[in-house]
């Protein structure tokens, strides 16, 4: 005959297990229900990005040719710090004209001159540094003459 413990024991176990059952399973349900949410999203978002893709595309092709042209420009000029200093001395000329021929302090020349301290001009810098690059010595010097330096 079994005992009284040994029963309660067996019922009690069976209904927990009933319980964590039901709880589980609608567990799985979320979850499968948020897996398909998420495929959906993910595939949502691919075609987004296609479409994105595709206007960028039709976007470049048409604008502007002078917005390209300008962005060719800056990305095309090539410059190396030691190569900026041997051309101010090559012109003879002090940090501060260097400076005032680029739209530059002469502490931002200085900068662009020394190699390893991470600053590189950008945008209009760059234009102007193409433009100074440029420059003979009787060219810098009448500028300069002409700025009253």
């Amino acid at each position: 005959m079994p005992n009284l413990g040994s029963l309660l024991r067996d019922e009690i176990t069976r209904l927990s297990r009933k319980v964590i059952k039901s709880e589980v399973s609608s567990l799985r349900k979320a979850s499968a229900h948020y897996r398909s949410e998420i495929a959906a999203l993910k595939r949502r978002i691919s075609g987004l990005e296609q479409q994105l893709r595709r206007v960028g595309k039709s976007a470049k092709a048409m604008s502007p040719p002078a917005v390209e042209e300008s962005s060719a420009r800056t990305g095309s000029i090539r410059l190396s710090p030691a190569g900026l200093a041997k051309h101010r001395v090559r012109l003879g000329l002090t940090l501060k004209e260097a400076g005032a021929l680029m739209g530059a302090s002469a502490l931002t020349v200085s900068r662009w001159e020394k190699e390893g301290s991470g600053v590189v001009p950008r945008g209009k810098s760059l234009l102007a540094i193409a433009a100074y690059r440029k420059l003979g010595r009787r060219e810098a010097r009448a500028k300069l003459e002409a700025m009253g330096l």
